[in-house]
């Protein structure tokens, strides 16, 4: 299993010896007219259900200087982009839009009949000025079946970040529509080997803007973000062999939390970001420890003669679900924090390994099977086991978005190791990286 965390241990030992119900009601409240025929609905906990056309027309330009003509047809790209990502709407090909008088995008008098014909459930016009540095975008939603505003709104930002002023219009688009954020002002956090080296890289939730904030030119490898999203744990062989790091984003100052003996590696925040769980094998065999934020031992979590690795808590960080081969094959197991217990939560498949516990009290993990190696979840019971990605060469690496509603994961389906994004029930899988060489162990954050 390729760069697998729990692979990877287990390989080194075995060879040295995510308001439900308010959101509905807005929305057909909103958007749903009494006749039959009425086709909008969004439900945001079944992304399965028939996706939402949405319009977008190019930008109009209001600026009396014009200084920025390619924002009018790349502000919108952002926006359908995370529309479509979200696995609620389709975006709809602009070839299909009919002339309106007054242009595309303007504001004055729409003819909602010339949208109907075509389709079109929901319909998004904007226009922007910008001054200078400055840039300000006025953005309206329709719901094109009863010819109503459902948002308006206007955006102030900066020429230069104009895609994060895009991901705040998406987000207001999906507020307006369910009462939930959406996942569009997130963050990514990554391993890529651009450079010929793994180092570890931020982008956007969309894979775009990506910056590397390592430069170990050795090896980076499993970050984690901190719950306030100003910190990234990552264990990196910069000095040797596999030790733990964090880096302050705020400060940009790197600081080595854990060099003991042996095993140094696999860690993850508690839900307070005041306590990191993690594998030590400074006492002979890897087991989990806590530590605190200045690398102090809190305690010894697990004390058994097999392998225990990938820690991962649980939203209320009393449990914390890890790897171990203690029944001979590696599998999941939940340890209860405040009674000392451990329980077998896998028992289908002979390797499971890598758990992401998610907001929304499921968990993620990758499982080998067919020579394959696939995202599953099961719940914190070890109820409702599903496959979510199936005969597309190997999936891993799950991690949750903030709000538990999707799975960011790497797979080589297109070749090397890229990053995509799935929901959480396995629809809409979307690839987001592209870059040179392999992107791998994603780990998401809000921001």
């Amino acid at each position: 299993m390729r760069n697998s965390l729990s692979a990877l241990i287990l390989r080194i030992f075995r060879n040295s010896d995510r308001k439900y119900l308010l959101g509905v009601l807005c929305i057909m409240t909103l958007v749903l007219p009494v006749e039959a025929g009425a086709k909008i609905y969004l439900d945001i906990n079944e992304p399965s259900t028939q996706k939402i056309k949405i319009a977008i027309p190019d930008f109009k330009d209001f600026s009396g200087a014009k200084g920025n003509p390619k924002f009018a047809s790349a502000l919108p790209a952002v926006v359908g982009n995370d529309l479509e990502l979200s696995g609620y709407f389709l975006s709809m090909d602009k070839d299909a839009f009919l002339e309106e008088s007054g242009g595309a995008a303007g504001f004055g008098k729409i003819r909602f009949k010339d949208w109907s014909v075509i389709g079109a459930d929901i319909l998004l016009k904007a226009g922007y000025t910008t001054l200078g540095q400055t840039l300000e975008v006025d953005a309206r939603l329709y719901d094109v079946y009863r010819g109503r505003l459902i948002m308006g709104k206007r955006f102030l930002g900066k020429v230069g970040e104009e895609r994060h002023l895009m991901h705040r219009v998406s987000d207001a688009i999906i507020y307006a529509l369910t009462g939930h954020r959406g996942m569009f002002l997130s963050k990514l956090a990554y391993v890529a080997n651009t450079t010929g080296k793994k180092e570890i890289y931020v982008s956007d939730y969309d894979g775009a803007d990506a910056q590397m904030i390592t430069s170990d030119n050795s090896i980076a490898l499993f970050p984690k973000w901190s719950p306030s999203g100003d910190k990234i744990l990552f264990n990196s062989y910069r000095e040797g062999g596999p030790m733990l790091y964090m880096k302050d984003l705020v400060t940009g100052k790197i600081r080595r939390l854990s060099g003991r003996k042996g095993l140094n590696i696999g860690a993850a925040w508690s839900p307070d970001g005041k306590t990191i769980a993690l594998t030590l094998s400074h006492e002979g065999n890897p087991d989990i420890y806590t530590i605190d934020l200045t690398g102090k031992i809190i305690e010894r979590i697990t004390n058994h003669w097999a392998i225990d690795v990938s820690p991962s808590f649980s939203p209320d960080g009393k449990k914390i679900v890890f790897v171990s081969n203690r029944s001979g094959n590696p599998q999941l197991y939940v340890r209860d924090l405040v009674a000392g217990t451990d329980e077998r939560l896998t028992f289908e498949g002979k390797y499971n390994t890598s758990p992401a516990w998610s907001p929304l009290n499921k968990i993620a993990f990758s499982a080998m099977g067919g020579g394959r190696v696939d995202i599953c979840t099961i719940d914190s019971d070890g109820g409702n086991w599903r496959k979510l990605t199936e005969y597309q060469a190997n999936n891993e690496d799950p991690c949750w978005s903030p709000d538990g509603r999707y799975l960011a994961f790497s797979s080589n389906r297109n070749g090397g190791y890229h990053l995509f994004l799935m929901n959480a029930n396995g629809q809409n899988q979307k690839k987001i990286t592209s870059s040179r060489g392999d992107q791998i162990s994603p780990s998401w954050v809000s921001r």
